[in-house]
């Protein structure tokens, strides 16, 4: 049997080794010269650091085992300092604990990251009416109703802004949040339903780290799954871009680089825009609720500073900003700090990164990058008071980069596999359906692989994700 999987980032390389596994014979076709999306590993000062995603959640298994696969086990690492912090209000404060994604279980945890007015609405929650959650409602607008815009401005949403890179009030919550939106059908106050969930989640968590790294960054995991695959006997070409995909008898025709390849199954690993455009002339309906999924775009500007330069070195593992502060950047990450390889490599530098936009934000990323590296000097000094200038800094920009699942996002997804259920041997995974960190992707990934393995099963979707960020 042979598949071919369109896209080459972490979604379209566990497929092909999924599959692999399975026996298929593999073609992995990448539209751009590199493969691994938005795992990208580069340098800068002469130090290796990641230009993208650069953990993932160790709490659920699909990464760590893909990682192992991969030969990349020893190579795990969990970061060195759990320390992160909040730039709000005027400080940098420590990030509360006992929350889930900023939901607090006690008010009480919130002193300092809201005012003493918004404290006390959001001890206002058990007295409050229950608040229906029907089929799915916005995270923003179900917490604020419950505990206050306070909570979800300077918490929940730099958060949720994160993983999403979007707006807490348009994100649902039965996709970001299902073990709380469970829990907030059934419980009428939203501090008990935390407090469900917390336990819950005690009782079954494996101990150990919440994420985890690799040792040179987890840029390092597509090349290293690409490697493994190629071993295997898997065919991955980049700079193959697909622009046509036909049905031809039991099996599909697909056009790469101008070149027509035969195929018993294809898995669609591209972003929603491009599967769209591949499967308008064979599902119309399915096509134009992909083309619906919106995408949001951001930029990290990552710098390394010599150590003498510093007059104070930055502690913790970084910070977090609220939209509602008015600053340029959103978040702040100490990588020296946080990744214990990456302060061996130079004890003399110190890198961090910094990252802009967010959903509907485009005004800040049309800058150039010196105005990006600015815009970010700039809050640093205000925020930590860092005045030096950098030896060296690189911006990465990820335009249309990030998914954004708003209210009623699953039931699209639904949708939308209901009516491909009708083309046999064809099947989508990555980060627009199924959640968008990395263990989401790769189980979406495998579920796809498993569809077109075994055409007489029907795969059910992977669960959704904990949310974290990755």
């Amino acid at each position: 049997m042979h598949v071919i999987v369109i896209g080459g980032g972490i979604s379209g390389l566990a497929a092909a080794h999924r599959l692999l596994e399975g026996g298929a014979r593999v073609t992995v076709l990448e539209s751009s010269p590199r493969l691994g999306g938005k795992l990208y590993a580069g340098r800068i000062a002469d130090a290796a650091v990641d230009l993208g995603a650069e953990s993932m959640l160790a709490r659920r298994p699909e990464g760590l085992d893909l990682a192992r696969a991969a030969g990349l086990g020893d190579a795990l690492q969990s970061p060195a300092t759990g320390t992160a912090a909040v730039w709000t209000r005027g400080e940098v404060r420590p990030m509360p604990t006992g929350h889930v994604m900023g939901v607090p279980a006690d008010p009480a945890v919130l002193a300092g990251i809201v005012s003493p007015d918004g404290l006390a609405r959001a001890a206002e929650d058990a007295g409050l009416p229950r608040t229906e959650v029907g089929e799915d409602v916005a995270v923003g607008e179900y917490v604020a109703a419950r505990l206050g815009r306070e909570v979800v401005d300077r918490l929940v949403e730099p958060l949720l802004g994160g993983v999403y890179a979007g707006d807490a009030y348009r994100i649902s919550m039965r996709a970001s949040m299902p073990a709380l939106f469970e829990a907030a059908r059934k419980e009428r106050s939203l501090l008990a339903a935390v407090r469900g969930v917390q336990e819950r989640a005690a009782a079954s968590r494996r101990d150990g780290p919440v994420f985890m790294g690799i040792e040179g960054g987890m840029g390092r995991l597509p090349t290293a799954v690409a490697d493994t695959c190629r071993a295997a006997g898997a065919d991955i070409r980049t700079g193959a871009p697909v622009t046509g995909l036909r049905r031809t008898g039991d099996g599909w025709t697909v056009v790469a680089a101008g070149r027509p390849l035969e195929a018993d199954a294809v898995v669609l690993a591209a972003p929603a825009p491009a599967a769209a455009r591949l499967l308008a002339g064979h599902s119309p309906s399915a096509a134009a609720e992909l083309e619906r999924i919106e995408y949001a775009s951001m930029a990290l500007v990552t710098m390394a500073f010599r150590r003498r330069d510093l007059a104070r070195v930055p502690e913790g593992r970084g910070f977090l900003v609220p939209a509602t502060d008015g600053r340029a950047i959103k978040a702040s990450t100490f990588s020296t700090n946080k990744w214990r390889w990456n302060a061996a490599q130079d004890p003399g530098l110190f890198v961090l990164r910094t990252s802009l936009g967010r959903y509907g934000e485009e005004e800040v990323l049309g800058r150039d990058d010196a105005d990006l590296v600015e815009l970010s000097l700039r809050d640093l000094e205000t925020a930590i008071g860092l005045t030096a200038r950098p030896a060296a800094s690189t911006v990465t920009r990820w335009n249309g980069g990030l998914p954004q699942y708003p209210v009623g996002h699953l039931d699209r997804v639904a949708r939308v596999r209901r009516d491909l259920a009708n083309l046999p041997g064809l099947a989508l995974c990555g980060a627009a359906y199924d959640g968008v960190g990395i263990p989401a992707c790769i189980a979406s990934a495998r579920t796809a692989a498993d569809a077109v393995l075994q055409p007489g099963s029907r795969a059910r979707p992977p669960a959704a994700p904990e949310a974290g960020r990755e």
